[in-house]
């Protein structure tokens, strides 16, 4: 099987170069440079209607006129757990916040707080399904996966006008 996806985009913004895969189902992946580097690279853009799309929605995101995304997500990967994390993790509107606990609670596993933290950096989709916005029952950064960690959290989180420590 071809590991280059079937459609890529990229595009820049305040936190860092950005790459966006999508499928005809839907947006796959967006991955956060990280250290000068994006997963795929040396890989050519692709472009579909749909990343094209997305790149749009991201740059309004990004400009303050955003605050929603409108965009199948194919949350397909990862497992049962995970996907049941990220299918809540889309329902977080702009600007709200819900912490590690509470976001176990909401999927009917309470007490797996570190389980839900794995599940949460293990988002393919960050920024359009809001991970940046679960933080710590005191409202602390704990930990970011994408882009250059929690520096890149806070800006998200400033950004929606989000308190934390």
């Amino acid at each position: 099987m071809d590991s280059i996806p079937p459609s890529l985009i990229r595009l820049d913004s305040p936190i860092g170069r950005l790459e966006v895969t999508a499928s005809p189902a839907g947006i796959l992946s967006l991955s956060i440079e990280t250290d000068g580097h994006l997963p795929l690279e040396n890989s050519p853009e692709k472009p579909s209607p749909m990343l094209r799309l997305a790149k749009r929605q991201l740059t309004e995101y990004f400009a303050g006129a955003r605050t929603a995304f409108d965009l199948p997500v194919a949350l397909d990967s990862g497992t049962e757990f995970q996907r049941s994390v990220w299918h809540q993790l889309s329902q977080l509107p702009f600007g709200s916040v819900v912490s590690y606990g509470a976001l176990g609670q909401s999927i009917g596993r309470p007490g797996s707080g570190r389980a839900i933290g794995g599940a949460v950096g293990a988002n393919p989709v960050p920024i359009i399904v809001g991970c940046h916005r679960v933080l710590a029952t005191t409202g602390r950064i704990t930990g970011y996966s994408a882009g250059e960690g929690i520096a890149t959290k806070a800006w998200l989180l400033d950004h929606e006008g989000i308190g934390h420590k």
